[in-house]
């Protein structure tokens, strides 16, 4: 019975042990400006205890991908972020070889300007069988698009390998936030600056019961510079109607 008894407070330390290690995460021991990214993979999220995390600056949410794909929790998810006071931005999932406007309809669609604190981000993952050159012009001519839309650049997002393979040297001019998951900070082979470092698809954090993506700012970056600037938008609006209306 002495045995027993032994064994299982062995056994309950050695949990509690590695449930403390687990529980550790890279924002609970640095200072770094952490955020996540999610969609609705994660199901529904706990955005009151998200927003009360003072170590979770940021969230950027899956809008839509290709041309008619939606985020089903999009809309649900970006106006319970902004009413718990979460920095928000938007992403859509770039398709190479789908209707270029096409997709920047179904973005626009749902991540409105209005509802938005930081720039849209564009996922990159897939060339989607084009050579290289073809990817690179379909990406180029829509990331133009968005430009034009939002009256900013958008920020990028794809991995190390996909970066080094197929976009150095290509889109010098845009913000990065690269996906490598590892203990030791991206180095891209241009030695481009990266803004933001995904570093982890395995993260946990209060709020969510799955899964979830985290990132941190890299080096002296602050969230300043990928604030979507609203006054843009407003004063391009209102010299569009002037033009328009005293042609």
């Amino acid at each position: 019975m002495k045995k027993t008894i032994a064994w299982l407070l062995c056994m309950f330390w050695v949990t509690v042990s590695y449930s403390q290690v687990y529980d550790i995460q890279c924002e609970d021991t640095c200072t770094h400006i952490h955020g996540i990214d999610l969609s609705h993979y994660q199901g529904n999220v706990f955005w009151q205890t998200l927003g009360e995390n003072t170590k979770n600056a940021y969230v950027y949410l899956k809008a839509t991908e290709g041309g008619d794909n939606i985020d089903p929790l999009y809309q649900q998810n970006i106006n319970l972020a902004r009413e718990h006071g979460l920095q928000v931005g938007s992403y859509h999932f770039f398709r190479p070889k789908t209707d270029l406007s096409l997709q920047l309809k179904n973005f626009l669609t749902q991540c409105r300007p209005s509802d938005q604190d930081l720039i849209p981000m564009i996922d990159i993952e897939t060339k989607s069988g084009l050579s290289t050159e073809a990817f690179c012009d379909s990406l180029h001519k829509f990331l133009k698009m968005v430009e034009g839309a939002y009256h900013q650049k958008p920020l990028l997002y794809t991995f190390t390998n996909f970066y080094n393979n197929f976009l150095q040297g290509q889109f010098d001019a845009y913000k990065l936030m690269i996906a490598q998951y590892s203990s030791s900070d991206p180095i891209l082979e241009d030695g481009r600056d990266i803004f933001m470092w995904q570093y982890t698809g395995k993260g946990r954090i209060n709020g969510i019961n799955t899964f979830v993506d985290k990132s941190r700012l890299m080096g002296h970056h602050s969230l300043k510079e990928i604030r979507y600037q609203k006054n843009i938008i407003h004063h391009s609006q209102h010299t569009t109607e002037y033009q328009f209306n005293t042609d």
